[in-house]
Order: structure tokens, then C-alpha cells, then sequence
């Protein structure tokens, strides 16, 4: 029989309101048991957690895994073994792969790749349209039955009005969510960064905030519309935030996310034209770091994600403008977010957890996010005490493009648990 005890840790689960210390016993793959001073029984394993938190494991509705195409860069494995190094017990894949996960067969590949590997759970999420080039449907119901768990083109904003009218009717069939990486390109042309005054100084062209903007009204409007849950991907700007808060407030199913990097660092990390600063959408002021840090503690930005998305050093060691974007974030995702949200007293850590556990997992109706009786096994053992410094040497990602490196943190995963197995431990 597969046995586990959590022992002597504090237990924190936002979503059944416990925050006390108690054991915990999982068997099978599921909670089993939860209270004071439990006796693990013959042949069971005990992994003590004493002075640790015990929270369900969390989750990342956002990462890049690269394979299939550029397995150079990630692999479905080594995405996994990296998530699972951070406290993430799933995460959800996005389609911008090569070839694109826009059907039933790409779906069901990067799911065996997962199970193959063995240690985060991965969900994938299909592509808008085919081979996300924003001109027809790809298959969606298809998509579905093999394992797809929402729908986007990230990488690219689906520009048709029409079309994403139609993804979003569609999906009502599914009750999945339609995410949507929110710039209007013909306001961001060839810009690389935000727009203002550091892009000036620096002499490069810029992306307005209101590239993102027209897209949040445009498509919280089509939200209202359809009646469809509509979710907006890595949010960056102010205004952005004020547009998610006026439509929730109507009533409309819009849900939003933010990165770490998103609501920690500014446009002027840029400065030095440091390429992993670079990421789309761009860093932001001051102003729009506040108020997404503000949308976080009061719900209207739903969730925490890393926006995952790794790069071959190559690729990063190059002019500003002609670097790709994005930077990697699930091994940092986690401490980043407690120095800068907890300790900074931005939100307190129950709510930190459910951020980036029990919020993502419910907006992908995902299983995890909850440790009740009968619950999944997916645990993340966390020691908040530890400080340490980021490495980028020391990380299981395949790739080392991280803005943090040499960042004093405090706050680690110790252990990750899925489905009742130790799959990492520190």
C-alpha cells in the first residue's frame, strides 16, 4: 500500500480554510487522514515538515515546456523536474510548440511525455487556431477529448474580433476558459520594450500600455457577449487592471493572471539593454506595478503565474532588439512571490497559496488546490524561514535566461508531493 505521512508540519489549504499544524496522511493518491499526532502505521513512508508549511501543491496555468521543436531550450521532462524544484505539482503547457498543439494528437504527446517523466503533473492547452496564425478554428473538441484544458494563441493576440467571438461561443460547449495574450500589434509593431522614458534614453522603440488595454475591453466586451469565461494572460498594465476590475464587477466571467516579474520588476531593469529583462508583454513603471500588486490582494488579478518561458543562451546574448522574449520562472516563482507579497505585506500567505494553487486550479477545473479528505495527494512542502540567493547555475530548467540571478530570497520547496510519491526533494 502507497503510504505517506506529512509530519509536524502547518498546515495551510485556503480553500477548506485550515491554517493550523497538523499531519497529514495520503494514501493511494489521495488525502487519507488529517489531525494532530498521527501514527503512520506499518510500512509507511513519513517525511517530517517540522517548522515547514504544508500546502497543496501549487500550480502554474502558464509555462512554456518548448518540446516538441526546440527541445535545446526545454524538454517536457526537464520542465517538469523544474516545476516540481519549485513547489509546482501541475502545471499547463502552452501550444506555441513546433509543430503547434492545435490537435488531438499534439495534445496526447506532451501528456505521455509527462507521465513518461514522472514528476509534475502537466495539462495542456490548445491553440485558438490553426498553427496560431489567427485565421480559423483549430480543432477544439478534438482537442478536449485528448486532454486540453483551455484554449489560447499565446505569443500571439488573436487580432479578428470575429474569430475570437467564435472560440469563445464555442468554448461554452467545453466550460473551458479562452486566454488570450493581450496586444494589439499594430500598436506594438517593432516596439521591445515599454514605452517611455527609459525606452527613450535607451533609443529603443516601445509598446504602449494601451496595446494591451484595447484588447482587455475588446475582448471582456466579447466575454459579456458570448456569456464565455475569458482569462487574460500575464496582465502588466494599470489600466489593464481597472478594465478586469469594471467587467467583474458587471458580472462578466473574466479571470486575470500576473508573472512575478510583472509585479516586481520595472522598465528599468532594462537599462544596460539586459536581454533578460526583456519579455512580452514588456516591464511596466512603477505606477503599473503598484496597481497590479493592488489587483492581487483584492482579487481582481486571480492568480500567480511564471510565464515560463526558456531560451538558449545563445538566443539571449545578442542585440536588445533582436532577442527573443521571455524569461524562465518555476524554480524562482514561489520565493519571489512570498519576499515580494508576503514579507512586503502585500497579501498574507493563506492568500498567497491560493493565488497560486487553489485559483489557478479553478480556473482550468483542475483536480489539486485543496488537501480535504479524499482531496489528490499533490503537496508542496515549503520552508518559509531559509534566506538564499537565486543561482541560474543550479536550476533544473534546461535554460538559465532568469532576471534574478543573485537576488536574495527568502522562502523555498523543500518537497513536492504528486499523487501521494515524493517526486523532489531539496
Amino acid at each position: 500500500m502507497n503510504r505517506l505521512l506529512i509530519r509536524g508540519g502547518h498546515l495551510v489549504d485556503p480553500r477548506n480554510k485550515v491554517d493550523e499544524k497538523l499531519d497529514i496522511l495520503l494514501a493511494e493518491g489521495k488525502v487519507a487522514e488529517i489531525g494532530k499526532s498521527l501514527s503512520p502505521g506499518r510500512g509507511t513512508k513519513v517525511l517530517e515538515a517540522e517548522g515547514k508549511m504544508v500546502v497543496p501543491g501549487l500550480i502554474d496555468m502558464h509555462v512554456h515546456l518548448r518540446e516538441p521543436g526546440r527541445e535545446d531550450e526545454e524538454k517536457v521532462a526537464s520542465g517538469c523536474l523544474a516545476a516540481a524544484a519549485g513547489g509546482f505539482t501541475a502545471v499547463a503547457a502552452m501550444p506555441n510548440t513546433d509543430p503547434v498543439t492545435d490537435n488531438q494528437a499534439a495534445i496526447g504527446y506532451i501528456i505521455r511525455e509527462a507521465i513518461r517523466a514522472g514528476y509534475s503533473r502537466v495539462y495542456p492547452i490548445g491553440a485558438i487556431t490553426k498553427n496560431i496564425k489567427g485565421e480559423s478554428l483549430a480543432e477544439m473538441g478534438g482537442m478536449i477529448d485528448a486532454g486540453a484544458v483551455a484554449f489560447t494563441d499565446d505569443g500571439h493576440c488573436v487580432a479578428s474580433a470575429e474569430i475570437m467571438r467564435k472560440a469563445l461561443t464555442y468554448s461554452l460547449i467545453f466550460n473551458v476558459p479562452v486566454v488570450q495574450h493581450c496586444e494589439d500589434s499594430t500598436l506594438a509593431e517593432n516596439g521591445v520594450m515599454n514605452e517611455g522614458i527609459v525606452a527613450t534614453r535607451l533609443g529603443l522603440p516601445g509598446i504602449p500600455a494601451e496595446s494591451e488595454e484595447v484588447i482587455v475591453y475588446r475582448d471582456c466586451t466579447l466575454a459579456r457577449l458570448t456569456g464565455a469565461r475569458f482569462h487574460v494572460a500575464h496582465i502588466s498594465c494599470a489600466r489593464s487592471v481597472e478594465v478586469v476590475r469594471r467587467f467583474k464587477a458587471e458580472g462578466v466571467k473574466v479571470t486575470a493572471e500576473v508573472t512575478p516579474h510583472h509585479f516586481c520588476l520595472t522598465e528599468e531593469a532594462v537599462e544596460g539593454y539586459n536581454t533578460n529583462a526583456k519579455m512580452a508583454p514588456p516591464l511596466r513603471t512603477k505606477a503599473d506595478v503598484k496597481a497590479v500588486r493592488k489587483g492581487l490582494a483584492e482579487g481582481t488579478i486571480d492568480c500567480i503565474a511564471s510565464d515560463h518561458a526558456p531560451h538558449h543562451y545563445d538566443e539571449k546574448e545578442t542585440a536588445f532588439a533582436n532577442a527573443p522574449n521571455g524569461v524562465i520562472g518555476l524554480e524562482t516563482s514561489f520565493p519571489i512571490s512570498y519576499t515580494e507579497l508576503v514579507k512586503d505585506g502585500v497579501l498574507d500567505f493563506s492568500t498567497l497559496i491560493k493565488r497560486m494553487s487553489a485559483a489557478p486550479g479553478e480556473i482550468l477545473n483542475l483536480p489539486g488546490g485543496s488537501l480535504g479528505k479524499g482531496d489528490s495527494a499533490d503537496v508542496a512542502v515549503l520552508d518559509i524561514n531559509t534566506e538564499w540567493v537565486i543561482d541560474k547555475n543550479k536550476f533544473y530548467s534546461k535554460s538559465r535566461n532568469t532576471p534574478f540571478h543573485g537576488r536574495k530570497v527568502t522562502g523555498r520547496a523543500v518537497a513536492t508531493v504528486v499523487g501521494g510519491k515524493i517526486v523532489w526533494q531539496l
